[in-house]
């Protein structure tokens, strides 16, 4: 029914400006599928959205999470807001070496704004508002399919139709559940795909208001088209594809506003010699509006470019092995597959993983590689499509199979390394916005179908399968998104290749305590990818735990060979040689860590023990007061110079700074044990009990703080509560050492009271 109230509304619309759809075949009339009205379709494409990734919702930090939200100062309130805007989405600044130069201050906004209203980073927040946005996301696709399938039309009254419900309804939920949107919703640093996407859309859809006729007769609204760009800028500073949607907005003026015939305008222009204004190009405004998006567009990229510099992102071979190969012909036919890898993910989003880089898919050196047969797959489908967009005489297919391709190919531009190399190989999370292109060809190939088919039922019954089976696939990809472990086994059979992922099991099973499988990925992580540091030293790290120093100490030696400026790398080696008692060889590394990272507390910290071992007490205590200036809250540091100066009689000075510690960790009841031992010493027993008692309360299973208790209260005088809490400490640790003997002691004392007051 409402099909054909649009059908009959449509001859009333007197200016030919808004009759973009009105005289071409409509692609519903051949689609087998549901018609429902307008809210209800939204209803259906926001709840089947919901239903594929709500499983997610109570999900752990995963993967780049770590990166861009636990370790990422800007979310915190102690960092500026200004700061944002100079910081790349890892938090470092961007004209830092090492910056990714992945500008994206608003996504990282809305973490800030996520943990504090969480009060920390607990994920749960973080997960409902991804789930949410792909919900809307999904829902305004109902909207911008109508316009892409059916044309842009308004009503008397003013109000948009919808020419196309069904096929519009079909791309929704094509959109909707495609599993390859599992990485941009289930993981939480894929918030700038889906913020992108949300202003990428809002962008269009006011470029579309622009079109309905106002009350004094113009054909386009200015306003309209310059809230457009606003947008665009908006979606480019949450993720950089987003400034491709004022590409696409000329593109649909000129297909869908305008009429542009491509094929017949470039004639025109080559071989008959009209000007623009003859070739149409001038008509309605059309350059007058190309020209504000693209001086809207240079503006945007003019900012982008002053704020980040001039330097490009720093990318090493392993994150994108092609970009690196000497031969043109090497990178442009790799290049090329990977672009076929990524429409297959699209056609058939099975095979899913987190990471791609590092051996995943080896390079393409020579022809006779048989995966040339995607590359020449891939551009035969390509060509056909093209050749169809500009040739075919039917205009509502050439404006269809245009903006499908449009979509599909303009969004993708910023990962294809045609302009600038990108730091992957394949990613899921960059098809996110290409996906409404596959949509749109995808709706479109189903209506020619049904056209040709006899039995339509069965063909929507495919259809609707494949949705059925994709929406499982969803719920099942969003469970293996839900963990660390889950997700990087998953990966397993995907890329076997993959040192990273070997790595990254490795990784999970080394933080939960499990050493022994941890070594045997990091072992497989270091065949795959003979140079790859960071497994080396994580191994070394296991192998040094173990005891097995002569081994860790070749991998450490070996990880800052490959890359002498790997500062946790030499920390490790300086650890290792300590261990060794190769001193000399330990203050160098640690020397070397720190001239290559110069804010490195730990790395203060492993020095100080060294000197602390060599009884150089001074510089002990200089190298951990660097460690607490450069981190407060490094509770190790603390503690040390309390204990050596505590040790070295310096009791005054081990209070002060024992007091300047809790200052800073108030909370902390290792600082409050050593501390409460100094004022012990000092004879300050009130305070030093408050203390002792303060500890006990925050760890109560702690035997060494009952038994330094129990020692207080002995000198104290407190007799009962020094038997008291010896007893507790030898039942925490019968093996204390000292305990005993002090138990029995007094014990001794206690009978001989007793004699005496007998």
């Amino acid at each position: 029914q409402i099909f054909n109230q649009h059908n009959a509304e449509a001859p009333n619309l007197q200016p030919a400006f808004h009759r973009m759809a009105q005289m071409e075949p409509n692609l519903d009339h051949d689609v087998s599928w549901f018609l429902l009205p307008s809210y209800w379709s939204k209803m259906v494409v926001a709840l089947i959205s919901f239903l594929c990734f709500a499983n997610s919702y109570d999900g752990d930090f995963v993967f780049d999470d770590s990166e861009a939200i636990i370790n990422n100062k800007d979310l915190r309130a102690e960092t500026p807001l200004g700061d944002l805007w100079y910081h790349d989405f890892w938090g470092s600044k961007l004209s830092s070496n090492t910056s990714h130069k992945s500008y994206r201050p608003l996504t990282v906004l809305t973490f800030r704004i996520n943990y504090l209203f969480a009060g920390g980073f607990y994920p749960v927040g973080f997960h409902v508002i991804n789930i949410i946005l792909h919900c809307t996301i999904s829902v305004l696709m109902v909207d911008v399919f109508s316009i892409l399938l059916g044309g842009l039309q308004f009503s008397n009254k003013g109000r948009r139709l919808n020419l196309a419900p069904k096929s519009s309804l079909l791309a929704a939920l094509l959109f909707a559940v495609h599993p390859v949107h599992t990485e941009c919703v289930a993981g939480i640093v894929g918030r700038a795909d889906l913020l992108c996407a949300l202003f990428f859309l809002l962008s269009f859809l006011g470029y579309c208001k622009a079109f309905k006729e106002n009350k004094e007769g113009h054909t386009f609204s200015v306003f309209w088209v310059l809230v457009s760009v606003v947008l665009g800028a908006i979606a480019m500073l949450c993720k950089e594809q987003g400034i491709t949607i004022l590409g696409l907005n000329a593109v649909f003026d000129a297909l869908v506003i305008n009429k542009i015939n491509l094929l017949e305008l470039i004639r025109k222009l080559l071989y008959k010699g009209k000007s623009l204004e003859n070739a149409g190009l001038l008509r309605k405004g059309l350059l007058f509006r190309i020209t504000l998006l693209m001086c809207g567009g240079a503006g945007i990229l003019y900012i982008r470019w002053r704020i980040m510099g001039t330097g490009p992102p720093a990318f090493t071979e392993v994150d994108n092995p092609a970009s690196f190969a000497d031969s043109l012909f090497v990178r442009a036919i790799n290049y090329n597959y990977y672009y076929s890898l990524n429409a297959w993910l699209l056609l058939c989003p099975w095979w899913l993983c987190f990471d791609w880089s590092m051996g995943c898919i080896p390079l393409i050196k020579s022809v006779s590689d048989w995966r040339i047969i995607a590359l020449a797959a891939l551009w035969f489908c390509l060509i056909g499509l093209i050749c169809q967009a500009l040739c075919s005489e039917d205009s509502h297919k050439r404006r269809i199979l245009t903006l499908g391709l449009g979509f599909l190919i303009i969004p993708f531009l910023p990962a294809s390394n045609l302009f600038f190399r990108v730091g992957f190989v394949v990613a899921e999370r960059v098809i996110y916005l290409p996906s409404i292109g596959y949509c749109i060809l995808f709706t479109y190939g189903f209506s020619l179908l049904s056209k040709q088919a006899k039995k339509k039922k069965i063909l929507a019954v495919a259809v609707l399968g494949i949705l059925l089976i994709n929406v499982m696939r969803c719920a099942l990809r969003s469970s293996q998104w839900r963990s660390e472990e889950q997700l990087f086994r998953s990966a397993l059979s995907v890329c076997p290749l993959n040192a990273k992922v070997h790595y990254n099991v490795g990784k999970n099973l080394a933080d939960k305590g499990n050493q022994s499988a941890a070594i045997k990925y990091y072992r497989e992580a270091v065949r795959l990818n003979p140079k790859y540091v960071h497994a080396m030293n994580n191994l070394g790290n296991i192998l040094k735990e173990r005891n097995e120093l002569h081994e860790a100490e070749e991998l450490l030696s070996l990880a800052v060979q490959i890359q002498p400026d790997f500062a946790a790398a030499w920390m490790n080696l300086g650890i290792v040689q300590n261990s060794l008692r190769r001193f000399e060889e330990a203050e160098q590394s640690y020397w070397t860590a720190i001239k290559h990272r110069k804010k490195y507390p730990d790395c203060y910290y492993n020095l100080g023990r060294l000197y602390a071992d060599l009884n150089r007490h001074i510089d002990a205590l200089n190298a951990w007061r660097n460690a607490t200036v450069l981190k407060p809250e490094h509770s190790l540091a603390w503690n040390n110079m309390i204990i050596l100066l505590d040790n070295t009689g310096n009791l005054a000075q081990a209070e002060a700074v024992g007091r300047e510690a809790l200052e800073l960790i108030p909370n902390d009841h290792s600082l409050m044990f050593s501390l409460a031992n100094v004022l012990g010493k000092s004879q300050k027993y009130k305070e030093s009990e408050a203390l002792f008692l303060k500890a006990i309360k925050a760890n109560p299973n702690a035997a060494s703080y009952h038994g330094n208790l129990a020692v207080l209260y002995h000198r104290w005088g407190n007799l009962d509560l020094a038997k008291k809490h010896y007893e507790v400490s030898l039942k925490l640790d019968p093996t204390a050492p000292g305990t005993k003997e002090n138990y029995n002691l007094l014990r001794r004392k206690l009978e001989q009271l007793q004699k005496k007051g007998s």
